[in-house]
């Protein structure tokens, strides 16, 4: 009896087993499945290039306990996905579909490689709640603006509940790279559980302070496919109306599936705008005045702005690959409007030094931010970077954490030190431009400029 040709299972920003429609429907067919991972060509900023080792030895692990082993191999995608062809005569490619500009023309370079080889190639969604062509306008337009794409979520059926494991799944190996080779770094474990558990009920209302932590820390796991919007949604869902639930878990939940339907909004934005990776989506701001001031975004990028809550989450983000939304909006909006420094300079950034660097959310934030991207509203909104500190680290805990050359001084002037009596400097230790730096620039020369560039697009 001739054995069956084996499917080779392309995982790509989905390192998981459960919730994997490619994996379940090449598992349905009784075939041997062969999965691989393909590390591109793209440069990967290093923070990600640290969580994916971690997410691919963990989905190496889960395969091993099911008899399998996950195959590494580096180059283009289409080169190696041929050459695996001809070494295992495999029948077809399964792989989950996905929505960078370039992944189009990717994926139908795989389906040429796959039909000059007599094999099949089938995408299947997983990486979203909706598919971008699912959620439309009346016209069969994409929205622009969040609001009504959100109402017309909630309008349309509650997103397919998450598949399970495949239990009967057959396995065939190749020849592997060794992760080890690749880099060598740790791994960790999910949160979905702790955060509906222990957070949910206080996301609400504490999602933005960052003295506490009720944030769901969930970015880089849904980023790199450990779990699907799927599984989150229906976890929080389901945590938020079981019998018991405290008080709080209702709101915390709709306040969660909103930023997870953000999430899908800004692929679909990607999706239809892809342009927008590196172009505004509001056309007046290819004329916006910005300026360019190597000096000011150094000393960002060293957070030694002078301003303790942006420099907090800057250094953390050094130190952790990570920043809380909230902060994420303050230090955008200190960019890309106290310092009038292009917004797509500080994106890539961005894409370099964080875990959960993903195109379609980072983009379609830094754009909203800066006012060229969908949602204009925050077009003329100036954060106050004190007036953010005081609000959402009361106490002071944040900066000190991160910030600990302030950590003595008293929570009424640590936003703000230069305003600090010399006493109270004096007695925590703070030496202004030499401690710790003066404010790069005066918040409300900030404001004045960046309002008057604004203007400028108005007259234009």
């Amino acid at each position: 009896m001739v054995a069956p040709l084996p499917i080779i299972v392309w995982f790509r920003l989905d390192l998981r087993l459960t919730d994997h429609p490619a994996l379940a429907a090449a598992a349905e067919t009784g075939t041997p499945l062969l999965p691989l991972y393909i590390l591109g060509r793209w440069r990967m900023g290093g923070a990600s290039r640290w969580w994916l080792h971690g997410s691919l030895a963990a989905l190496d692990k889960d395969l091993g306990r099911m008899g399998g082993r996950l195959c590494l191999r580096q180059g283009s995608a289409p080169e190696v996905l041929a050459a695996l062809l001809a070494e295992t005569g495999a029948s077809a490619i399964h792989a989950t579909r996905d929505y960078a500009p370039w992944d189009e023309a990717l994926e139908q370079a795989v389906l040429a490689v796959c039909k000059a080889n007599g094999a099949e190639f089938r995408t299947l969604g997983g990486r979203l709640l909706f598919e971008p062509e699912s959620i439309l306008t009346k016209e069969g337009k994409p929205y622009r603006l969040f609001a009504p794409f959100w109402r017309v979520c909630l309008a349309a059926k509650t997103p397919r509940a998450p598949l399970r494991v495949p239990k009967r799944a057959k396995f065939v190996e190749a020849e592997s790279e060794r992760l080890d080779v690749w880099a060598a770094w740790g791994s960790r474990g999910a949160r979905l559980v702790s955060f509906t558990d222990f957070h949910l009920s206080s996301y609400a209302e504490g999602r933005s302070r960052l003295d506490l932590n009720v944030t769901s820390r969930l970015s880089p796991h849904l980023h790199f496919g450990e779990v699907s919007p799927n599984q989150v949604w229906h976890a929080v869902a389901s945590a938020a109306s079981r019998a018991g639930a405290p008080r709080g878990a209702e709101a915390g939940a709709e306040a969660y599936l909103r930023e997870l339907a953000w999430r899908d909004f800004s692929y679909h934005l990607l999706k239809h705008f892809p342009a927008m990776v590196s172009e505004p989506l509001r056309p007046e701001f290819t004329s916006f005045p910005w300026c360019d001031d190597a000096q000011a975004l150094a000393a960002w990028r060293e957070g030694r702005t002078g301003y303790p809550i942006v420099d907090a989450a800057v250094r953390e983000l050094w130190q952790t690959g990570f920043m809380p939304n909230r902060v994420r909006m303050i230090v955008a909006s200190f960019l890309v409007k106290h310092l009038l420094i292009p917004w797509q300079t500080l994106a890539q950034w961005f894409l370099d030094t964080l875990v959960d660097a993903d195109l379609a959310n980072n983009q379609a934030n830094w754009q909203w931010v800066a006012g060229s991207g969908t949602d204009a509203a925050p077009c003329f909104r100036i954060f106050n970077p004190v007036l953010q500190g005081e609000k959402f680290d009361p106490d002071g805990a944040y900066v000190r954490r991160w910030v600990p050359e302030l950590g003595a001084l008293a929570a009424a002037h640590l936003h703000a030190p230069w305003q600090a009596p010399d006493l109270a400097l004096t007695q925590a230790g703070v030496t202004l431009g030499q401690s710790y730096p003066r404010p790069i620039i005066d918040h409300a020369t900030a404001r004045a400029r960046a309002l008057a560039a604004f203007a400028t697009l108005r007259n234009g």
